[in-house]
């Protein structure tokens, strides 16, 4: 049974009381999500180890990741439209625990193409989440405070994060038998291979634990009567949708930078190993650096949603991307240690961007074109598939080592991050450009 809800009662208010539990039920999903991105971006650095791939192959990993979402987020949206918020959210996460236990055969196979499809089916489920919990959260109130409300959802996505960061470095990262051994290349064929398969089992792991644990969501989500909102004007027909979507550049330039956003939040995150491989730092301690990128990101979000109190914003997220930019730049120009911290500060003005580019896109659309829209704005997550492998191409131009060539004086891995300030820069000029067009 799901409860119908026409209006909420005070448009300042962020959540009304009467949904207060099927909104920390939906919440909480941002953190299950967040876990999966977060215990999967140090997979790529474990993967080239111990299947002895180069940076571009290795980057698959992120490519079936992000690629996932790509494929499954229209579908999703049409599901969606047809049925309700509920039943797509179920949907998602049987296929996030089926994709997630699929890593036990996966690891017994001990083939990198299985693991990479395993991941790939983890995040069709991830695409039914993400596609129908974002706007769903944004329809639980009042237009007026849904910006912000959506902000305070996401503020427990850096929390997943964190676990997944955590399960990663202790129960991952510092099993791999692999890492120990400084030429794993050189070692005899037999012994290679028991490490290989050893290591595949730890990766194997906490994915298969993390697939029980989302039967139990799920099992808890399904009991649970949850609120059903419904466009008091009818459902219109997909092709007007759709139109009425692309003639709306505010929507448009929204899905482009978010597209930009992700691809520059997965680079960042991913290759922070690689950028501390490159000054001498071992991966178990550059993990160290990524945990407190993700602390950052996590007081980002809760600082980001309080001053959407009081800014506007288009005018916030223009700010934040500029500070954000002015770090990229620290990361590429300014080399050592220095450049990590510039590094691992590009997460606290990167946090507010997903949630608030979110919003803006679909802001002044009904219940069905946010359907659909949302859709549009989830598949922009390919972004994070496809400009790490860019990413890797650059870092691998001089060999596999990530500093084996110096672009304009600083190393190829430092120079690889020129991709994230682009990326900064236009969504900097987005917010700009919607500052105008929102109220305070």
């Amino acid at each position: 049974m799901q409860t119908k809800i026409k209006n909420m009662n005070n448009e300042n208010t962020i959540v009304s009381k009467k949904i207060l539990l099927p909104f920390i039920l939906v919440t909480s999903l941002f953190a299950l999500w967040g876990f999966a991105n977060a215990v999967t971006d140090p997979m790529v650095t474990a993967f080239k180890k111990v299947l002895e791939l180069s940076n571009a192959q290795a980057s698959w990993v992120q490519m079936a990741f992000y690629g996932g979402y790509f494929c499954m987020a229209l579908p999703a949206a049409l599901f969606i439209r047809k049925y309700s918020y509920k039943t797509a959210i179920l949907i998602g996460l049987i296929l996030y625990s089926g994709g997630a236990l699929m890593f036990f055969p996966a690891a017994t196979n001990e083939e990198f193409w299985v693991f990479c499809v395993a991941l790939y089916i983890l995040t069709f489920g991830l695409a039914f989440l993400e596609t129908a919990a974002n706007p769903y959260i944004l329809a639980m109130g009042a237009k007026k405070t849904a910006t912000q409300r959506l902000n305070l959802a996401q503020a427990f996505n850096p929390v997943g994060l964190l676990a997944g960061l955590w399960v990663a470095q202790h129960f991952v990262l510092k099993n791999l038998k692999s890492d120990d051994i400084s030429d794993f290349s050189s070692l005899d064929i037999t012994k290679k291979a028991l490490i290989k398969t050893s290591d595949l089992m730890v990766i194997r792991n906490p994915y298969v634990v993390l697939g029980l644990v989302i039967l139990l969501f799920l099992i808890l989500i399904a009991i649970v009567k949850m609120p059903k909102f419904k466009d008091e004007g009818g459902i219109p027909s997909l092709g007007s949708t759709f139109s009425s979507l692309f003639k709306n550049s505010n929507y448009v330039y929204g899905v482009l930078s978010q597209a930009l956003y992700v691809g520059a939040q997965i680079m960042c995150w991913t290759y922070i190993y690689q950028y501390a491989e490159g000054i001498g730092m071992e991966s178990e301690t550059a993990a160290n650096y990524q945990f407190i990128a993700f602390i950052l990101f996590l007081g980002g979000r809760w600082i980001g949603t309080a001053l959407l109190g009081y800014i506007n914003s288009g005018k916030l997220l223009m700010l934040f991307c500029v500070f954000a930019f002015v770090c990229t730049a620290g990361t590429i120009f300014i080399e050592g240690m220095i450049g990590l911290y510039c590094l691992v500060a590009i997460s606290f003005f990167m946090s507010l961007m997903f949630p608030t580019i979110y919003g803006i896109a679909l802001d002044g659309l009904g219940e069905e074109e946010s359907k659909i829209g949302a859709a549009g704005l989830v598949m922009a997550i390919v972004g994070g598939a496809l400009m790490p492998q860019w990413q890797a191409m650059i870092m691998d131009i001089g060999g596999e080592k990530v500093n084996d060539t110096i672009i304009l004086g600083v190393s190829e891995v430092n120079f690889s991050f020129i991709l994230p300030l682009i990326c900064f820069l236009l969504i900097a000029l987005y917010g700009k450009k919607t500052s105008k067009s929102l109220a305070n």
